[in-house]
């Protein structure tokens, strides 16, 4: 499933055009694609706001017994992405990261990782994201930027 232009929260369920989605159907659209196989899966929706988490396992995992970096973008950047694609302005039909950066303050072994992505910046060219990535004992562990650019 891919997403059309005009998708905006209704409560639970999202409009894409005169279609509505759910939840499941939000997270299925990208259950075959990266935040699939990473196992990112999105919580909840509001208005400008991203919940999502991530189930540590094995795979996700440094040479060093650690999390990798890459994974903890990869929650961050998705939570952030489908923010972006739920927050589209009248005429955009889509986006591109041009800009991210993360700080990392901690790491993580096992356990769930959660992120919440807020909107700073909605605007008609570029949108700002910031989300904070929490460990499973509810601590930051890593805080993330990132500018999307609307296409059109």
């Amino acid at each position: 499933m891919s997403f059309p232009p005009c998708v905006f929260a209704i409560g639970p369920k999202f409009r894409v055009g005169h279609v509505e989605l759910t939840l499941d159907q939000l997270n299925d659209a990208g259950a075959g694609l990266f935040p699939g196989l990473v196992g990112i899966e999105v919580e909840s929706v509001a208005d400008g706001i991203v919940q999502a988490q991530l189930p540590l396992r094995n795979e996700l995992m440094a040479p060093n017994g650690f999390l990798h970096a890459a994974a903890v973008v990869a929650l961050a950047d998705t939570a952030c992405g489908y923010g972006c694609i739920l927050s589209l302005p009248d005429g955009g039909i889509g986006f591109t990261t041009i800009e991210l950066k993360t700080n990392f303050v901690r790491s993580a072994q096992q356990g769930t990782l959660t992120c919440e992505a807020r909107l700073l910046h909605g605007g008609r060219t570029t949108q700002l994201w910031d989300a904070t990535v929490s460990a499973p004992d509810g601590r930051a562990m890593a805080y993330f930027r990132c500018t999307q650019l609307v296409l059109r």
